[in-house]
């Protein structure tokens, strides 16, 4: 990737863990709760966002996902600039309604 070219947007980590077993889901629930802790926001029960606001914040949670893989299951993350996330369909109930996506979070700069 180009860090030069590099936009404000969100990281999502999507994943399927097996929960078949009580082993399993304390791995599934400790997985969650350190998305949770790591600055995630639960999109939907398997999907996990996380504004980054540089490539290197973004390097830093990947490597932080790949410290914490479950030994089972699949996980997808990927990263979408703020404008490809705007262009989202938020859609809810039936018949279907349009609610505009989520804004990215507000910032504190320090000089």
């Amino acid at each position: 990737m180009d860090i030069e070219k590099f936009k404000m947007g969100w990281l999502i980590v999507a994943f399927d863990l097996p929960v078949l077993t009580k082993p399993q889901r304390r791995v599934a629930t400790k997985f969650r709760k350190f998305l949770l802790d790591d600055g995630y926001d639960m999109l939907q029960f398997s999907v996990y966002v996380r504004a980054c606001v540089s490539f290197a914040r973004q390097e830093t949670h990947i490597k932080r996902v790949k410290e914490n893989l479950p030994p089972e299951g699949s996980i997808r993350a990927f990263f979408v600039t703020r404008a490809q996330w705007q262009r989202a369909f938020v859609l809810y109930g039936s018949p279907a309604t349009q609610q505009p996506a989520e804004k990215m979070p507000e910032q504190l700069q320090f000089w």
